[in-house]
């Protein structure tokens, strides 16, 4: 009986104040819905940027790196053994890129839980023929299966079809830079040389758009086949092992657990792509700052309500006082005030910031770099909505609290002898 007529003296004092109640929620609302757009906003764009790398890269690359032996001949004779060797002008020595045992690594890294999937890749440095000018590029021989399934190889594929480079003989998918340096088409048969001066034609299939434009003017796409056909290879040759992990946090660990292992170079994607995770997180890190900071200048909006209101209500408090509430009742009816405008405007700011996430969501975003992307990028993370739904009841808790344990201490017989 008496926690309900509590909250009807609350509701009371809210409806007499109801300009400035609606002012405080109204507050409330807006820093919850700019702080669910933002946050959705912020999110959905780091999203975007890193997955023009991150989604073509793998968690765990294996690889052979060309470098000189850290064993010389004279470091191996008996007479120098125990002198040490200064050597100069030192020369890589017999070590190629080919992953040795290849198949067999393929095969054992397979069979371990941690691992997603792998994909083959051999990289190979040509030279595209454009009449008597020679363009530098590179040729990636992939799996297209397995690329596709692990690493979206499809959506960056602009003009074609994929398959059509394990279904057609000798065919390759051009970046879409470097089809426009060579200004080949798609049924066109581009010419290229080996770094051992073999000539060789293929046929474009497509074209590759990973929305960095650098990249897209020197790289190219062809099957494992076609690749080993071009550098005269036997068709175990690979220079890559391309991994991805159940787990991407368990990524540097594995490398270099494989290294050791295998015997080759390895490389995590938080290496490869630090200065990507960096940026992602200072945005990530202002998104929320800002708003938070919302919330805590509207919570300040409330406390100044809610004292205002204690200032205009001291008769109705002390004859509440005078009546039989204690000191924990009326703080109650004020905490009640707070938290209400907290729920009311906490809920309409998350319903307005969907709204308008999904406005954003729908308008247009056309960029000649990035054509598989048409509306500006949104992340509807329920999390996001869970933070700001709660964080909008603690600001409008402590922004009550401290005037409802002022208007708790008031001493009724002050305020109607003052009367």
């Amino acid at each position: 009986m008496k926690h309900n007529l509590i909250f009807r003296i609350a509701k009371a004092l809210l409806l007499v104040r109801l300009k400035q109640t609606m002012v405080a929620a109204v507050g409330v609302t807006f820093s919850i819905m700019m702080f669910i757009t933002l946050l959705g906003f912020m999110t959905g764009l780091n999203d975007l940027l890193d997955g023009l790398i991150l989604n073509r890269t793998a968690h765990v690359r294996l690889f052979k790196e060309i470098k000189p032996s850290k064993t010389q001949p004279i470091d191996l004779s008996g007479e120098h053994k125990k002198t040490y060797n200064f050597i100069e002008s030192i020369k890589s020595g017999s070590t190629r890129k080919e992953i040795y045992n290849s198949g067999a690594i393929m095969q054992a890294i397979s069979k371990d839980d941690r691992v997603l999937g792998i994909a083959p890749k051999i990289n190979a440095p040509v030279f595209f023929n454009d009449g008597n000018i020679e363009i530098t590029g590179v040729i990636n021989g992939i799996d297209i299966d397995k690329e596709s399934k692990l690493f979206y190889f499809d959506d960056y594929v602009v003009e074609g079809v994929s398959a059509d480079l394990k279904n057609v003989t000798n065919s390759i998918i051009l970046g879409k830079g470097l089809a426009e340096k060579l200004l080949a088409k798609t049924g066109d048969v581009v010419v290229i040389t080996t770094s051992r001066g073999d000539r060789f034609s293929l046929k474009v299939v497509g074209y590759f758009q990973s929305g960095l434009l650098e990249l897209d003017k020197v790289q190219s796409f062809a099957s494992i086949t076609t690749t080993q056909k071009i550098l005269g290879k036997s068709n175990n040759y690979l220079t890559d092992i391309q991994i991805k992990l159940k787990d991407i946090a368990l990524a540097p660990e594995l490398a270099k657990e494989y290294a050791e292992i295998y015997e080759t170079d390895a490389e995590d994607i938080q290496t490869a792509n630090s200065q990507f995770e960096t940026g992602s997180k200072v945005r990530t890190i202002i998104s929320f700052a800002v708003g938070i900071t919302l919330l805590v200048v509207a919570g300040f909006g409330i406390y100044n309500i809610l004292n205002m209101m204690i200032f205009e209500k001291m008769d109705s408090i002390a004859i509440l006082k005078a009546t039989g509430f204690s000191g924990k009742d009326v703080k109650r009816i004020f905490l009640v005030i707070a938290i209400s405008i907290g729920v009311v405007g906490g809920a309409l700011g998350l319903i307005f910031g969907l709204l308008l996430s999904m406005g954003i969501d729908q308008i247009p975003f056309n960029t000649a770099s990035l054509p598989t992307v048409t509306t500006y990028p949104i992340n509807y993370n329920i999390a996001f909505y869970i933070i700001g739904g709660v964080f909008s009841l603690i600001t409008t808790y402590f922004a009550g609290y401290f005037p409802a344990k002022k208007a708790s201490k008031i001493d009724p017989v002050v305020i109607i002898r003052g009367k």
